[in-house]
């Protein structure tokens, strides 16, 4: 697939991981996915923010946890592209959203906030200035999809809507209805979808980050080699392919897709 050299508003763009152990989760992730690192430190030689690369591409990030907040587990963020992040923030907060952190510009990379929509679950915008996103998606060893797991997928559909435009399309998956964000190359733009069965109750609504593989069993088996396990499949998704959702001690929970064909 070609380099991406932009994303229209409301198409999601980027995805990093916020962790306590650096190394750790830079360790695990590099021997997964075979990612390259940039690293970014300061004067005193702090870590400040890495860059993820696939073939030179970047393709994800990964970040120390801020002051204070140091004992949260690591967690994947999803951002979602807007033209004015200050103007979108004033929309979340009339949906019914929060803005947990206002509109700030990062270096000459871009505007970021952080957003909470009405259930909890947390996402953040990104308005492109030198930095449009993830240079290539959709590739094996890169993110493909993000999906929001809502306890009101309703109140979420409308409060989506209200700020991005979104439209979707339904389909029922059997134990629930899931929504598909209208838009993009590659059929939808992401995925909503009610709670599942057996899902944890203190476990909170969530946005998730998948990543596209050609062998969804061979990479948990090698994930399970550093400690990791699945928490859910490998299931097959008629239409959709073979996925499973990860847990890994210090590189967090996400979810991989193998796609059909």
């Amino acid at each position: 697939m070609p380099k991406r050299t932009s994303y229209a508003p409301g198409t999601p763009c980027w995805v990093d991981v916020n962790t306590g152990d650096v190394a750790g989760t830079t360790a695990f992730y590099t021997d997964l996915f075979g990612w390259g690192v940039e690293e970014m430190r300061d004067e005193n030689g702090g870590h400040i923010y890495s860059l993820l690369t696939k073939d030179g591409d970047v393709v994800a990030g990964l970040g120390g946890l801020p002051p204070g907040m140091e004992g949260l587990p690591t967690a994947w963020n999803s951002y979602i592209c807007v033209a004015d992040a200050k103007a979108t923030t004033a929309a979340v907060e009339s949906a019914g959203g929060t803005v947990l952190m206002p509109a700030m510009q990062i270096f000459d990379v871009g505007w970021t906030a952080v957003i909470a929509d009405p259930t909890g679950a947390v996402f953040r915008l990104w308005q492109p200035l030198a930095r449009k996103g993830a240079d290539v998606v959709n590739e094996p060893n890169t993110y493909s999809w993000n999906e929001l797991i809502s306890s009101d997928i309703e109140a979420a559909k409308k409060f989506y809507a209200a700020v991005f435009g979104w439209d979707y399309n339904g389909m029922d998956m059997g134990h629930g209805d899931y929504w598909v964000v209208q838009g993009g190359e590659s059929g939808g733009l992401a995925g909503l979808m009610g709670r599942p069965p057996g899902m944890p109750d203190q476990a909170p609504d969530a946005w998730f980050v998948y990543f596209l593989v050609s062998d969804v069993k061979a990479m948990l088996e090698k994930a399970g080699r550093t400690g990791g396990q699945a928490l859910f499949g490998p299931e097959s998704v008629p239409g959709v392919g073979v996925i499973a959702t990860v847990a890994h001690p210090v590189g967090g929970v996400f979810a991989l897709m193998q796609p059909a064909g």
